[in-house]
């Protein structure tokens, strides 16, 4: 079969792998989405509880509306913010719907090559389709050609361990009784009594763990005893909690402000430059040692929560050029890399920028960030008009990206790894200098030397 006749393969039926599959149908191409779970959007819903920061007007893809208008779906008010299960439940799941037999559920990609060439083999390479390789949910094992692959298979089954070297802690593995690696539902009486009038360790620095020590906090107003203790690898700076009321996302501001609040209400102690190297039983409960030989009070339980890491396991036989740090596709690790950037603002990019030298092959989504923070769903829906643009041939339009994302207020590099305040600017609230839009291949700025 000619290789134009086959199906793109889209690994995740998430809410970039949604979008494009309909941007594909869009384009004439015919999608084929392969989720491992039993229905869309699997991974948000394992934190349905969770409100997201952005608003509905921003976390909906305009190809996947025009898709679901013959419906009659209406997008919900775009001003409100939706929680994982209202996205999940009104619009990835009716567009999962709309898509019928082009998302296959139950179907986890265990491989993918070219048709018989391993990664060593040059001859015809290019001119062989992918073998996609898949294990349903019966255990049959099952093999689909594909004319080209988007993986949006994000990095939720994966998070980042307890242990500050990327490994897990010593004991860590052999404590995950009392460790949990997700934002909790203390709305589930089974999930609030594991946490209520107990002592919780939460270990990150991001927005998951402000809102683990924001409901925690609440907690602690209902339920006597309950208190937080937050392990932070670096000391508490101006960015510390985030833009806070100068983030263009209002939501996302307000979190840090409310992880703030609970330390100083005294619902949660911050302990700073602690770097978890082993966690040791005592009795039923956990002790945290740092790698300076600190030793943490007992606690009972520990939400461990220190970003996301790509799986690339499945990914092994194609040529793929990813950043040695970030995992992220060479060309945009600088433009995304935390270890020069804290502003919520990234360059536009598309195909480009998510191009390997295996050809017809992209990550996209959370899983293009590799471990980089600060996605978000715009992000991706621009990536995927972009790559599916290129995969129809209209490379004027592929090129033609155009992106305009909420700025943190937080600017200046990351800081110095034990001085958190060394890279501030003097002025202390500016942001970084971006243009609102840019042209990739029209004179978009090296990403060096900071914001």
């Amino acid at each position: 079969m000619e290789k134009q006749n086959l199906p793109v393969v889209v690994v995740g039926a998430g809410p970039v792998g949604l979008a494009a599959a309909a941007h594909l149908v869009e384009r004439g191409i015919e999608p084929l989405v392969l989720e491992a779970g039993s229905s869309a959007a699997t991974a948000v819903r394992d934190w349905a509880h969770v409100r997201l920061f952005s608003p509905w007007a921003e976390v909906t893809d305009p190809a996947a509306e025009k898709l679901l208008a013959p419906t009659g779906w209406v997008r919900p008010d775009g001003t409100t913010y939706p929680t994982g299960g209202d996205w999940a439940e009104q619009y990835l799941q009716p567009l999962a719907d709309v898509l019928g037999d082009k998302v296959r559920y139950g179907a986890t990609v265990t491989g993918v090559a070219r048709a018989g060439r391993d990664r060593i083999v040059d001859s015809g390479r290019e001119e062989q389709p992918f073998t996609v390789h898949i294990e349903t949910a019966d255990g049959a094992e099952e093999r689909i050609t594909a004319r080209a692959v988007i993986d949006a298979s994000g990095t939720w089954s994966t998070p980042g361990p307890m242990g500050a070297n990327g490994i897990p802690a010593l004991g860590e593995k052999r404590t995950t009784d009392h460790i949990t690696y997700r934002v909790p539902d203390l709305k589930d009486p089974a999930v609030r009594a594991r946490y209520a009038g107990k002592r919780t360790a939460v270990v990150g620095s991001g927005a998951s763990a402000f809102t683990a020590l924001a409901l925690l906090a609440d907690l602690a107003g209902e339920e006597a005893d309950t208190h937080a203790v937050w392990i932070l690898r670096r000391g508490i700076g101006d960015a510390t909690y985030g833009g806070g009321e100068a983030d263009q996302l209002p939501a996302r501001g307000a979190l840090g402000l409310r992880a703030k609040a609970a330390v100083e209400k005294g619902h949660a102690d911050a302990v700073t430059g602690f770097r978890t190297e082993a966690v040791e039983r005592d009795g039923d409960r956990l002790v945290l040692v740092a790698e300076d030989g600190r030793r943490l009070d007992a606690v009972d339980e520990v939400i461990v929560l220190t970003g996301f890491r790509p799986d690339l396991s499945f990914l092994s036989e194609l040529r793929l050029g990813l950043d040695e740090r970030l995992q992220a596709p060479t060309a945009l690790a600088p433009l995304i890399d935390p270890n020069v950037h804290s502003c919520g603002t990234v360059y536009p990019h598309g195909v480009k920028e998510l191009s390997h030298p295996e050809q017809d092959v992209h990550l996209v989504g959370m899983k293009s960030y590799g471990r980089a923070p600060t996605f978000l769903a715009m992000t991706g829906y621009e990536q995927v008009r972009s790559v599916t643009a290129a995969l129809a041939g209209d490379h004027e339009a592929a090129e033609r990206v155009e992106l305009t994302l909420p700025e943190t207020g937080v600017c200046g590099g990351a800081g110095l790894f034990d001085e958190p305040d060394a890279a501030q600017s003097d002025e202390g609230g500016g942001c970084c200098a971006a243009p609102a839009t840019l042209q990739i291949g029209v004179g978009a700025p090296a990403a060096s030397g900071g914001c």
